[in-house]
């Protein structure tokens, strides 16, 4: 891709939030492409204010906002798909029939591979070409640059097209699933991590010990930092904990699949929905001190739910 084809060709995102924002920032800056639009299904929301700070969203970041997906996919050579777990195949099934010729379908949504292999399907079908795409690390701070993962049996055309927007991206060679298999597998351990640190601390904090058994981890494991993982991983799963447990629901999709039963990433799922339900702004009450934030969830907490 040349200068002037990364300038001037089209890409479009589906889905308008964390991740596209990061990019397109990262793109602007390095002055990369131009010709940017966006479609969000909050700008059909029944809630007038949730269409109005979607629309706001556009009109900061620069970006052609259309209220009709065709109308953002119209003429553009590439697609990211970039929405919650649970609406990923809704997505990329609605953006085929308005995919132009041979467009490049980015589906970086955090799926398991089954449904990634029948998203693709339709993408497909339909003319476009399917590219499993895995976003493997937070999208701040290193924005367009954050690491991407990509296979399927256009993994090549698609590290040309990302790398001409000096995006970092590798192959995971092999299938449809292949990429999204790694992002899946390693949130066992990344997403479930946040839970368990959840269940431990508020665990902790009630009963009155989150301090003891902190410093203790901290003995077993020297140099972890317990303390501040711990405020941390409550504000993480504050800020985003509805959009991690549809994660988590394809973890758990993806260790079925495998034969080997996700109850771990189940478990997650609870947790994560449960703290993300109560939508408490972490920053405002205090993202540094693991035992202000615990406080704010315990006092949140409904005791009856199991």
């Amino acid at each position: 891709m040349t200068e002037q084809d990364r300038r001037t060709a089209k890409v479009a995102f589906i889905g308008f939030g964390e991740a596209a924002s990061a990019f397109l920032s990262g793109w602007r800056t390095a002055g990369l492409t131009e010709a940017v639009a966006a479609f969000d299904i909050k700008t059909g929301s029944a809630d007038e204010a949730v269409r109005a700070r979607k629309w706001a969203d556009y009109t900061a970041a620069g970006v052609a906002g259309a209220e009709r997906m065709e109308d953002a996919l119209a003429g553009a050579a590439l697609v990211f798909s970039l929405v919650t777990a649970d609406q990923a195949q809704t997505a990329a099934r609605s953006a085929a029939a308005h995919l132009a010729p041979g467009a490049l379908f980015f589906d970086g949504n955090s799926c398991a591979p089954g449904t990634k292999r029948e998203s693709a399907q339709a993408v497909e079908a339909a003319g476009g070409r399917y590219v499993d795409l895995a976003v493997m690390a937070p999208v701040h701070p290193k924005l367009h640059k954050t690491p991407l993962l990509v296979s399927g049996p256009h993994a090549a055309d698609a590290i040309a097209a990302l790398s001409g927007l000096e995006m970092s991206a590798k192959e995971a060679a092999g299938a449809v699933g292949t990429a999204s298999s790694i992002k899946m597998i390693r949130s066992v351990m990344m997403k479930g991590l946040e839970a368990l640190f959840l269940e431990c601390v508020l665990a902790g904090r009630r009963a009155g010990v989150d301090a003891v058994v902190l410093d203790s981890l901290d003995v077993t494991y020297p140099g972890f930092g317990f303390k501040e993982r711990a405020a941390y991983m409550q504000e993480r799963v504050m800020t985003h904990g509805i959009r991690r447990a549809a994660e988590m629901r394809e973890v758990a999709r993806t260790v079925d699949e495998l034969g080997l039963g996700g109850g771990m990433a189940r478990a997650a799922v609870e947790w994560q929905q449960r703290v993300g339900d109560l939508k408490l702004d972490a920053r405002a009450i205090g993202a540094d001190d693991y035992r202000t934030l615990a406080d704010a969830i315990l006092a949140r907490l409904d005791p009856s739910e199991p």
